[in-house]
């Protein structure tokens, strides 16, 4: 374990050099040898922390010369602003491209920029279809009978049993699977708010959060937030009086991919303890991050119950699955009423072949290959946006998740831009989505979780001409 330390100590402490410009781009890093005499470790130690490193695409080798520190081409662009939402709640209808957009999804003719999960030629699905009939094997029935309320109890085991990479400290009793991230969020809003509440969320925030909690008769309250660091603590303080309930997405929250720092994150749940308003925690893009470890979650810093930390395997493994889970805390009885009375029993055999995956190490490692190939596909968007989009176009800097945000100079509307890049088989999600309010009209947001092909990166050139188009027609 001590030498598991040291090694992801040494890549953090070299990681973070790099992405804070101590280690400047085009820099040789030193030999394998002095890093041993540095750092006190040995030579297949060293060598292991250069290609971690190299797979996180913050170096490169060149035969004979040794390591160089790689070009990171989105400190090329600008970073996008922090937004400024009027912090007055709405229950203004959501914006009718939404549904527009989303009505893209599955069509084999598009490439399809707009919808924020990753494509399936990077989920294992063959692995995934052997682990579906060892569990018709294992289960009772064959999966055809009702599982407990709870949910399967492998998957509440194994998805306890990782909690610690995010510093909890789960057991089974404390988790409620569901029918996906969306059915987790829906059961949380549902248990604990009435009609006419206030939720605060992120700004710009998951078009589908906005939809689910206008439907439920409620209102929203956006929050401004930070490309890089999330929503702002001060504001939210602010409106404290005024809400019933916070629902964050901390960690690589779509589209911005904002990490909240942790003493942010302790003092929001504290903030909203003393205040007994709860804070739903929607993590499901916690797992993919870019750096070298798992950020904390708020339920970390939970100890009164308050927090109900949602996730699922939607944006990792499987979307079709449909497979999601709560620690409800404090809330627990309310969620299973609420599980009982609207699904009975999650699909068991689903849920078994999930967590026989996690359970035989295949999660993690499908984690790994997807996070490095999430990481180089950001860095191709940002090279290519530099390259073909128009002058003064900024984007996000993203430590995780499946998205960029891109904002185009202003006047350039994303909802035109949307109308004509369609016409060239391409849809992206414009800003307006992502909204209850008059913002973001020359946003949009992009999947990152595309294959990166020459193809692709002609659809982004593309796409920047288009956007140029749109620019010069205003």
């Amino acid at each position: 374990m001590e030498k598991v330390f040291l090694y992801n100590e040494v890549v953090e402490r070299i990681a973070h050099q790099i992405k804070n410009g101590i280690i400047t781009p085009g820099e040789k890093l030193s030999s394998v040898r002095k890093l041993c005499e540095e750092h006190n470790i040995s030579m297949n130690t060293a060598k292991r922390v250069f290609l971690e490193l190299e797979g996180l695409s913050l170096i490169e080798s060149k035969p004979k010369s040794g390591y160089y520190v790689t070009n990171r081409p989105e400190l090329n662009l600008p970073l996008s602003q922090s937004s400024n939402p009027s912090l007055i709640a709405t229950d203004t209808e959501p914006d009718e491209i939404i549904t527009q957009v989303y009505s893209n999804m599955g069509s084999a003719d598009l490439t399809l920029f707009s919808i924020g999960v990753p494509s399936g030629d990077l989920l294992p699905f063959a692995k995934l279809k052997k682990e579906i009939i060892l569990a018709t094997r294992a289960l009772k029935g064959g999966g055809t009978e009702y599982e407990p309320l709870q949910g399967n109890l492998k998957l509440r085991r194994m998805v306890a049993a990782r909690s610690p990479a995010w510093g909890g400290n789960l057991d089974e009793n404390d988790i409620v699977t569901t029918n996906g991230g969306m059915n987790a969020l829906s059961f949380c809003l549902m248990a604990l708010a009435k009609p006419g509440d206030t939720i605060a969320v992120e700004s710009p925030c998951f078009p589908g959060t906005l939809e689910l909690i206008i439907s439920l008769g409620l209102k929203v309250l956006e929050l401004p937030t930070h490309p890089v660091t999330g929503i702002d603590v001060n504001a939210l303080k602010k409106v404290i009086p005024t809400i019933s309930i916070c629902l964050l997405v901390p960690n690589f929250n779509t589209p911005m991919g904002s990490c909240m720092p942790d003493e942010a994150k302790e003092k929001v749940v504290s903030l909203l303890a003393a205040s007994e308003i709860p804070l739903i925690e929607d993590d499901i893009y916690g797992d993919l991050y870019f750096g070298t470890n798992r950020p904390k979650c708020c339920k970390s810093f939970d100890v009164d119950g308050n927090v109900l930390w949602c996730s699922s395997v939607s944006k990792t493994l499987a979307p079709g699955f449909r497979v999601g889970w709560i620690a409800p805390g404090k809330y627990k009885a309310k969620l299973l009423k609420l599980k009982l009375i609207h699904s009975i029993s999650s699909t068991s055999l689903i849920q078994e072949a999930v967590g026989n995956f996690f359970k035989s190490g295949k999660y993690e490692h499908h984690l790994r290959s997807l996070r490095k190939t999430l990481y180089s596909n950001y860095q191709n968007y940002v090279q290519a946006i530099a390259e073909y989009f128009p002058v003064g176009t900024k984007t996000s800097r993203p430590q995780g998740g499946l998205a960029i945000w891109v904002e185009l100079p202003e006047g350039t509307n994303t909802l035109n831009l949307y109308n004509l890049a369609i016409k060239h088989k391409i849809s992206i999600a414009p800003g307006r989505m992502f909204t209850l309010q008059n913002q973001f009209e020359n946003c949009m947001r992009l999947n990152i979780g595309l294959p990166w092909t020459e193809e692709l990166k002609f659809k982004l050139k593309t796409l920047g001409s288009l956007a140029s188009m749109v620019q010069k027609a205003k």
